[in-house]
């Protein structure tokens, strides 16, 4: 199993903390870490948008990452929501067990 991050973040409202718990209880995560404050700059709909939203970091592995991604759609706020993997190239033994153990 290969381990890696999935990003996403949700608006500075929102609370994450059910949406996290579902991840984690169904084994789709080991871990999501939910990061407050973030400033966001983007484009959307032709005008450029600066808004504050939480960083969510979950950690999974490569072979759920589909079945997360259909998990995580069905409860995100937005419309169209970041999804963006990450591989791992190094991470300690122990790490590693306990995520793979934890999905």
């Amino acid at each position: 199993m290969t381990a890696v991050l999935v990003l996403t973040t949700v608006g500075a409202t929102f609370d994450p903390a059910d949406l996290a718990t579902q991840l984690v209880e169904k084994r789709l995560a080991a871990c999501v870490n939910i990061v407050p404050h973030v400033h966001s700059v983007y484009r959307w709909h032709g005008a450029i948008e600066n808004d504050s939203e939480q960083l969510l970091v979950i950690k999974t592995v490569d072979e759920r990452v589909a079945e997360l991604r259909d998990a995580l759609f069905s409860m995100h706020p937005y419309e169209v929501p970041e999804f963006v993997v990450i591989r791992i190239d190094d991470l300690s033994t122990a790490y590693r067990d306990w995520l793979i153990s934890n999905v």
